[in-house]
């Protein structure tokens, strides 16, 4: 079963719309919750009028972040990472005019300030939801309207507005790594250095479904539920026990199907704990979905992530070091860290870099908090280093692909460590980039360049290598029972977006007990049965999963075997695996078969034979620690430009890609491909565009260009399989392979197309107009 390319079970069900997403859900006696949002990017709140908002046909309440507090409970705390940072929520700061100290947490309602647009002011609770969104309407904040600042560096800036005032310069981590002096003594000695500042451009989390949230409170049995779609229902738990202060087993939360993760949906949001809180108050379910447009002021968002790099090279074109800074633009509230964290890890990628300094800074701004996107920080390293060996390539007169030859990691000296002490064990990064320039014809390029120059047409061809880093939360944990018709429960920490669970995880099953998948169920995102997990993203699911999939396996496989001997009057050495449970070998053949199910049954009346006490046949494994692997691979981007409107056409994308053991081929490819259409969208077109002040610009898909299937070229994808040795599938990961490479590989196709018109550096996202500026040496028009 492993390595097939099996179509996805689940699809049959998503598809014709038997799937069961949070805003299917409907509970008895539920009311509705609509938010009154800032208008302002920063404000302090003087005063809130609610009363034309109560008197409104169907309100039920009206609520406010003063009755949140006044209620005793407390904000969220986000705990992002990396853990050696400057903990921005340490310092307490005091509301003014009442000398009452709060945590550093973020309200579900804001309390005192607003500090960005779209942050949640006021919660109206109605009978229903139009009702509840027409007395928001009716609700009067009044605003004391402050200076706001939305870029990253303008924040650090002496005299910056201020979004706490123990926080100086905005500043909430700023770290070094590396060994300055060795960089230093190598830039000293290059013969040549590359200077560049790459922004990735901040996008919007744009999921197939919006985010919805059910609160219920149980007075009878004291007892809370959450219903909402998210990556992982352990940390949202967590989450909420700490907010509300109560008990862990008081709380159940239940993410059904959910259609889209990409990494925001781990964290939790402010709505789930504002309508859990509602619940109580009221004393019935209260139920929130968000529509497009308030999605783009409250959900969090990714990249924003700005890299100043130097690089310096030897006379050859070999790397003699590289010296970054790295500004994160966090947002209006810390709620990770994690993709400067990433983006550091693997800031050398797949080439042997002698020394190496960084510089990370994480900042505070007047913007929606931002948190891991897809690929969470390797996306924009990759970008960084990747345009530089172009660029450098250029000034140094070496081909682009042959700089990049004069410096990959061979594969003989492999396993070793990264400059930043990545334990790099399995692939072949030169074959890799080999293959697809083959793959790509490369070699055919003048060719069908000189082709588009006699149509009037620029015409570029870009190569990306990369390295992924995947780690993601260290605790995960498989359960299996069998049940007494024969059926396998699996139950998995981990919470499928759209990854495909269904079919993988049954496929390592199927391969490991011999029982066809119609045999098994997955159970998943329900704490009250998931004790254990830490959801999915970072490419974990099967490293983790997987890895706990085989050794639960063969946990069960030794407890079935003593009971189908108890019962065939056997020893178990006498037995062999059968489709349908065990039978005896060849040398004691009979027609006796000991099914799963009689197993069960047995079990279930008289115990294990090793274990009297236990009446359930099942077995389970659990994981603590770090189960590094390095998917990596290559892409080649060809475009055309027309310089007449700046427009692009994509012509052709070729990617290969090595995830380890392919576990299902088809559902990788599905994997990489989406990946793709979301690099190549942030590449030429998605722009979370504000003004200075921090009013949203683009604020809904009529302003913001999501890629549609227009966009999108022929793809030529190709799996190379070199498995790891960190786990027992030898899987690496393949979620975030497609996205990581793909703005590199593009922007230096584009470098390319307009060589011979600028070399200055193109802005993300390379938009007709942007570029079209550039061809024809307008100045840039800011919207």
């Amino acid at each position: 079963m492993i390595g097939h390319p099996l179509p996805r079970r689940e699809d049959e069900r998503l598809i014709t719309g038997r799937g069961q997403y949070t805003d299917d859900v409907d509970l008895p006696g539920q009311a509705w919750a609509a938010f009154v949002r800032s208008p302002h990017a920063h404000a302090r709140i003087l005063g809130i009028d609610t009363g034309a908002a109560r008197a409104m046909p169907g309100v039920v309440a009206v609520l406010t972040g003063a009755d949140y507090v006044a209620d005793g409970y407390r904000g969220i705390d986000h705990i992002p990472n990396p853990i050696d940072a400057v903990d921005a929520r340490a310092k307490a700061f005091t509301r003014s005019g009442t000398g009452r100290v709060y945590e550093r947490r973020q309200w579900p309602l804001s309390v005192d300030k607003v500090r960005h647009v779209g942050e949640a002011v006021v919660m109206v609770v109605a009978e229903t939801a139009n009702q509840a969104r027409d007395a928001a309407e009716a609700v009067a904040v009044d605003y004391e309207v402050l200076p706001a600042v939305v870029r990253a560096d303008d924040a650090l800036a002496d005299g910056a507005p201020q979004l706490y005032d123990d926080l100086p310069r905005n500043l909430c981590f700023e770290t070094e790594l590396g060994d300055r002096a060795a960089v230093d003594a190598a830039f000293a000695r290059a013969a040549c250095v590359v200077r560049r500042e790459f922004r990735n451009s901040r996008i919007v989390n744009c999921q197939m479904e919006p985010r919805s949230a059910i609160g219920h409170y149980d007075a009878a049995q004291d007892r809370w539920l959450l219903i909402s779609g998210s990556q992982g229902v352990t940390r949202q738990h967590m989450g909420l026990v700490d907010a509300l202060g109560v008990p862990p087993e008081r709380i159940r939360v239940v993410s059904p199907d959910v259609g889209g993760g990409f990494g925001p949906r781990s964290s939790l949001n402010m709505e789930p704990v504002a309508v859990l809180w509602g619940a109580r108050r009221v004393g019935r379910p209260v139920k929130w979905t968000s529509d497009r447009s308030e999605a783009f002021v409250s959900d969090y968002q990714g990249r924003d992530l700005m890299i100043r790099a130097a690089v310096a090279f030897d006379a050859q074109g070999r790397i003699l070091a590289l010296d970054n800074q790295l500004i994160g633009n966090v947002g209006a509230h810390a709620v990770s860290y994690v993709p400067m964290s990433n983006s550091s890890r693997v800031a050398t990628s797949v080439y042997d870099v002698p020394a190496v300094a960084l510089k990370i800074t994480g900042v505070m701004t007047h913007t929606v908090p931002t948190g891991p996107y897809r690929g969470a920080g390797r996306p924009e390293a990759m970008h960084a280093i990747e345009r530089v060996l172009d660029i450098a390539a250029r000034e140094l007169g070496i081909d682009r692909v042959e700089i990049r030859r004069r410096n990959l990691i061979p594969r003989h000296s492999l396993p070793r460590l990264s400059p930043m002490g990545l334990p790099y064990d399995a692939g072949d990064f030169p074959a890799n980039m080999e293959r697809v320039l083959q793959l790509a014809d490369w070699a055919g390029f003048p060719q069908r360049r000189a082709e588009s120059a006699a149509r009037g047409k620029l015409r570029g061809i870009g190569l990306s290598n990369y390295v992924e880093s995947p780690v993601g939360a260290p605790r995960e944990r498989i359960e299996l029972v069998m049940g007494a018709d024969g059926q396998l429960d699996v139950v998995a920490g981990t919470q499928s977006t759209g990854q495909g669970h269904e079919t993988t995880f049954l496929q390592v099953l199927a391969e490991h007990l011999g029982l066809p998948p119609e045999r098994m169920r997955l159970r998943t995102g329900d704490t009250d049965f998931v004790k254990v997990g830490g959801g999915t993203h970072s490419d974990r699911s099967m490293r983790l999963g997987g890895t706990l999939l085989v050794q639960a396996s063969a946990q069960l496989l030794e407890r079935a075997r003593l009971v189908a001997a108890d019962i065939a009057k056997a020893e178990p050495a006498q037995l062999e695996r059968h489709a349908d449970g065990f039978s005896l070998k060849r040398r004691w053949r009979s027609d006796r078969v000991v099914t799963w199910a009689e197993m069960a049954r047995r079990v279930a009346e008289h115990g294990r034979p090793d274990d009297r006490e236990c009446r359930t046949l099942g077995a389970d494994a659990e994981f603590f620690g770090r189960m590094p692997a390095y998917p990596t691979g290559a892409a080649v981007c060809e475009l055309e430009v027309d310089p007449d409107t700046g427009e692009v056409k994509l012509l052709r994308y070729t990617a290969v890609d090595d995830v380890g053991r392919a576990i299902n081929p088809l559902i990788i490819e599905g994997q990489i491909h989406g990946g793709l259409a979301q690099g190549l969208g942030q590449a030429l077109g998605e722009h979370y565009a504000m003004d200075d002040s921090g009013q949203v610009l683009a604020g809904s898909y009529m302003d913001y260009r999501l890629p549609r299937a227009g966009l999108l070229p022929p793809l030529t994808v190709e799996l190379t399989n070199d498995p790891t040795q960190g786990n027992p599938l030898g899987v690496k990961g393949g979620g975030e392979c497609g996205i990581t490479p793909a703005t590199a590989a593009t922007f230096n196709a584009l470098a390319d197309a307009l060589a011979e018109v600028t070399q200055d550096e193109i802005p993300m996202p390379a938009t007709a107009l942007a570029l079209w500026q550039l061809i024809h040496r307008q100045p840039e028009v800011h919207a």
